[in-house]
């Protein structure tokens, strides 16, 4: 049985985990916030992005499809657009339940990260439609770049953060 709150919630969750382990300190925004649901920062206390080009601190939107076979697209209102610096979706890809037998016990496939920023999002963003999406098919050799770990590496990279090393 599915249970959304759990699937979307677990997104988030799967999303800080990845952050922290590139070093990025990831706090999870109250439940129902509007227009982001992580905060992250440096992980050196003594630094505050004061006086350099590093931002002192990120807001993460986490959007998530479950079925692997979904359309890639997901939602955003249009006066969300100005509420976060980046959006990460991510694709649980928890099993088929479009296509085929739709029962989901197959497709399952490891899940997948796109950090995208928020310009993208609203270069990308369909107001015309009646669930505002943002639609990713067309563009998935565009945004390949972005994808987990190099998607993780443009958030700690705007936060002044290096890569992990002895």
């Amino acid at each position: 049985m599915l249970r959304f709150p759990v699937l979307s919630e677990g997104a988030e969750y799967l999303v800080m985990g990845h952050l922290m382990r590139r070093n990025i300190l990831t706090y999870k925004a109250p439940p129902m916030n509007e227009g982001y649901d992580l905060i992250c920062i440096h992980s050196d206390p003594r630094r505050d992005g004061k006086g350099s080009n590093d931002a002192p601190s990120l807001r993460i939107q986490v959007k998530s499809r479950y079925a692997t076979d979904c359309d890639r697209a997901f939602p955003i209102k249009e006066d969300k657009l100005d509420c976060f610096d980046f959006l990460i979706v991510v694709f649980l890809n928890a099993g088929n339940f479009l296509t085929g037998n739709k029962d989901g016990l197959t497709g399952m496939r490891d899940p997948e990260f796109y950090t995208l920023s928020s310009e993208f999002i609203r270069a990308h963003h369909d107001k015309t439609s009646v669930w505002q999406k943002v639609r990713l098919s067309g563009v998935l050799d565009e945004i390949e770049e972005f994808k987990n770990e190099f998607g993780f590496d443009l958030i700690a990279k705007q936060l002044g953060i290096p890569p992990l090393s002895r």
